[in-house]
């Protein structure tokens, strides 16, 4: 069986294990430095969590912990299971048990979230993102010469993101779009204030690009531990579990390239926006 690994926040149960029986004499921060240094011999984590345990329960602490990989969950939990880790005394590790997650319902990951998912799969030289052109959309001259006549309103800076994650040796690339607003209490054009904010916002415009750009990627860990990726314009890669079912997804940017991304094509061209006014 292969898996399928979404740029989306984890939340299915195959991908959380329980940590019970915690020690109560470290404090949580050294219990969840503790479990992060276990667990991520496994794979990737996303997040490592501690808690007290009920009063009723007595003194102690809990933690939660979730992998992006369910392959690594269990690998995880089958090692780590009835053995003393790095207390004296055993724990405990089952395997959450949450639904499966339907991928549409899924949180998409932040774009800084993304990178380490794609840096930990591809290296940091696997991938690289390509801005393809930042436009500024506020046209604040123009909307102040319309407030000598009409009421004040309040400025905006508006940033427009034309950008493509490539994944040079899957020959593959997702282009996509971002738009970022920020408020302008007051506008001091050429100040440092107005030049901090743009630079703020033009960094929005580029993350919600991004961001957007790697939710049409799929990692895909094959059998044999492989790693390939398919480029999913669509959700319908996500019902594949086989790899004979994934073969058309997989090398969609390459062998099937003209097919999959003629409607996506990555040139400048189809990008730009008319110049305003």
């Amino acid at each position: 069986m292969v898996e399928l690994v979404p740029f989306a926040v984890p939340v299915a149960g195959d991908k959380t294990l329980l940590v019970w029986e915690l020690s109560s004499g470290p404090t949580a921060e050294a219990l969840q430095h503790s479990l992060f240094t276990v667990f991520s011999q496994f794979g990737l984590l996303y997040s490592v969590r501690v808690f007290p345990k009920a009063a009723v329960a007595g003194p102690g602490f809990y933690g939660i912990i979730k992998f992006y990989s369910a392959r690594d969950a269990h690998r995880a939990q089958k090692a780590c299971d009835q053995k003393q880790l790095f207390q004296t005394s055993p724990v405990k590790v089952p395997l959450g048990t949450g639904h499966k997650a339907v991928q549409h319902n899924t949180p998409a990951l932040n774009s800084s979230r993304c990178q380490e998912l794609a840096n930990y799969y591809f290296g940091f030289n696997g991938w690289s993102k390509r801005i393809i052109k930042l436009q500024d959309l506020s046209n604040l001259e123009e909307k102040e010469k319309e407030d000598i006549v009409t009421p004040l309103q309040k400025q905006s800076l508006k940033l427009f993101c034309a950008l493509e994650v490539v994944l040079p040796s899957h020959e593959c690339r997702s282009p996509e779009v971002g738009m970022a607003e920020e408020p302008l209490d007051k506008l001091e054009e050429g100040s440092l204030s107005f030049l901090m904010k743009r630079k703020v916002t033009q960094k929005l415009a580029i993350q919600k690009a991004m961001t957007d750009a790697f939710q049409k990627l799929l990692i895909v860990v094959l059998e044999s531990g492989k790693v390939a990726v398919a480029y999913r314009p669509c959700e319908e890669v996500t019902d594949a579990r086989t790899e004979e079912e994934l073969q058309d997804f997989i090398q969609p940017c390459g062998q099937r390239e003209e097919e999959s991304l003629s409607d996506f094509s990555c040139e400048e061209e189809e990008f730009r926006l008319p110049e305003l006014d």
